[in-house]
């Protein structure tokens, strides 16, 4: 087993994504002219919402984050915003990559970027690189450091640090519930279900009271990156496009919605993007109930958080499926997100369903 094996591989530049190099190049000279060589530019595998790339002169190791082609949500795909919000918080919270550079220059690429160093280590995908052997006992620690790397995003005070300005705050758990809702009528195709009486149940559920912290939003093991001698420890927490001032608990939920256990259905396990399914991984209930510990809060029925995650991922599927749809992108990963919001459609209800017995 080596570092060099292990650590998480860009590939060839997808057809259509593809970065004019040399103008690249040449701009980021004018920035940086201590670089040295040729730059090579490959491609993250991901890129269902961002697109990331890496970038390697010389003498220097640097991602690239650009918005996707295409039709996009208003406040969606904004550099600006990430890498600001980034630079603000990597001060207090380590595991954020040191920025470098942004430009809302679209003459450059064809889209506002901005540049990164790279955080070198291992990022779980669907499976662990077939070169890493964790035990049952090593797999629960990982993941117990995972959650404690949110539970240290949620513990930040942001008003010692001066987050508290980054975005709205008061009024989080409302503008999500009726923004998402919003995003889903918006990005609606023929083939996908209205689902009314879902968006209704949270709305009229909502909790009505809410603490404020830094959030992620899209906490997942594919968007942590691990220390290549010892997998257990995160290093690095990367994509933080959707994060902001928000509730911890919709955070949480949030995550659970990407949490699938080795005997979850045949349809969920087809969607696994991180290796939760692992011996020694928590399940979503002991998940809850280790972050509601550590938090110290008291959570009588996780289940509108729960809901809240499965439908938000739907909306994001169904963003990304639209652009499919109308041919704005042409990557055949997104076929079949239409099937995917069924599926979580009928999580939510399903859930529902089962608070109104308990």
């Amino acid at each position: 087993m080596t570092e060099q094996r292990l650590e998480d591989k860009a590939g060839e530049v997808r057809e259509g994504e593809e970065l004019p190099t040399a103008k690249l190049a040449t701009y980021l000279r004018d920035q940086f002219p201590e670089l040295e060589g040729d730059l090579t530019v490959t491609q993250y595998a991901g890129g269902a919402s961002n697109w990331t790339y890496r970038l390697q002169f010389a003498n220097a190791d640097w991602i690239l984050r650009r918005p996707p082609a295409g039709t996009k949500a208003a406040s969606a795909h904004d550099m600006g915003r990430e890498y600001r919000l980034q630079s603000a918080l990597q001060p207090v919270y380590p595991y954020v990559p040191k920025m470098l550079h942004y430009t809302d220059d679209e003459g450059i690429i064809g889209a506002e970027f901005y540049i990164m160093e790279r955080v070198a280590g291992i990022i779980p995908r669907k499976n662990m690189p077939r070169d890493l052997q964790l035990s049952e006992t090593q797999t629960g620690q990982l993941c117990e450091n995972a959650l404690d790397c949110l539970i240290e995003l949620h513990q930040i005070d942001i008003y010692q640090h001066g987050l508290d300005k980054l975005a709205k705050g008061e009024g989080y758990t409302e503008r999500q519930v009726l923004g998402w809702n919003k995003r889903y009528r918006q990005a609606k195709t023929w083939n996908v279900p209205k689902s009314k009486n879902i968006m209704a149940w949270l709305e009229q559920n909502r909790p009505q009271n809410e603490r404020l912290c830094m959030t992620h939003n899209d906490f997942r093991f594919d968007n942590l990156v691990l220390d290549s001698a010892d997998p257990t420890r995160i290093i690095g927490v990367l994509d933080w496009e959707l994060a902001t001032l928000g509730n911890p608990l919709m955070d949480l939920g949030n995550s659970l919605a990407y949490w699938i256990e080795a005997d979850d259905d045949a349809i969920a396990r087809s969607t696994r993007r991180q290796p939760t399914h692992l011996k020694g991984m928590l399940t979503r209930k002991e998940v809850v109930e280790y972050y509601c510990q550590r938090m110290d809060v008291n959570v009588a029925d996780f289940t509108f958080y729960e809901v809240f995650g499965l439908f938000r991922l739907s909306v994001i599927a169904q963003q990304i499926y639209y652009r499919y749809h109308h041919k704005q992108t042409r990557n055949p990963a997104f076929k079949n997100f239409w099937f995917l919001v069924h599926y979580l459609h009928w999580r939510c209800r399903r859930l529902i369903k089962q608070q109104g017995k308990a």
